[in-house]
C-alpha cells in the first residue's frame, strides 16, 4: 500500500510539474503575441501618421535577415520609379517559416533620387529566434 501511495504523489507531482510548466508555457506565449500585437498596432499607427503619401509597395523589396547583436535585421530597398526625389516610409514584418508574424516596424527611408534606388536598415524591436523572413507590409511615396 506504501508503495501504490508512493507511485500516485509521484504521477500526481508530475502531473502537477507538467501542468505548470503548460500554464508557463502558455504566459509566455501570451506575453509574445501581446508584445507582436503591439508592434503591429504602433507600425499601423506611424504609418497613418504619413500624409499626402501615395502607396509605393511596388517599389520597395526587403533582402533576407541577419543577426546584428541581439537583434534581426534586413535591407530594403527603395527604387523611386518618378521624377522628382521622394522619401518613403516602409512598414516592415518579420515572420517565422511557418508565416507567424514575429514582430513588425517601421522605417524611412529618405531622400531617394529620382530613377535611383536608396537602402535602409530595418531592425527587430526585440530578440527573434529560429528562421526569420522580412516581407513588405506596406510601403508609402511622400
Amino acid at each position: 500500500m506504501r508503495a501504490t501511495a508512493g507511485a500516485v504523489a509521484l504521477l500526481l507531482g508530475a502531473s502537477l510539474a507538467a501542468t505548470g510548466c503548460d500554464q508557463a508555457k502558455e504566459a509566455a506565449g501570451g506575453i509574445v503575441s501581446s508584445a507582436t500585437a503591439a508592434a503591429a498596432s504602433a507600425a499601423q499607427e506611424k504609418m497613418n501618421e504619413v500624409k499626402d503619401g501615395v502607396n509605393a509597395t511596388g517599389d520597395v523589396k526587403a533582402g533576407p535577415t541577419s543577426a546584428d547583436g541581439d537583434r534581426t535585421v534586413a535591407e530594403v530597398t527603395a527604387t523611386n520609379p518618378k521624377d522628382k526625389t521622394a522619401d518613403y516610409t516602409v512598414w516592415v514584418n518579420f515572420r517565422d517559416s511557418g508565416g507567424n508574424l514575429l514582430d513588425a516596424v517601421v522605417l524611412n527611408i529618405d531622400g531617394v533620387e529620382a530613377g535611383k534606388s536608396k537602402s535602409g536598415t530595418a531592425r527587430s524591436n526585440r530578440t527573434l529566434t529560429g528562421e526569420t523572413k522580412a516581407e513588405i507590409q506596406q510601403a508609402v511615396r511622400h
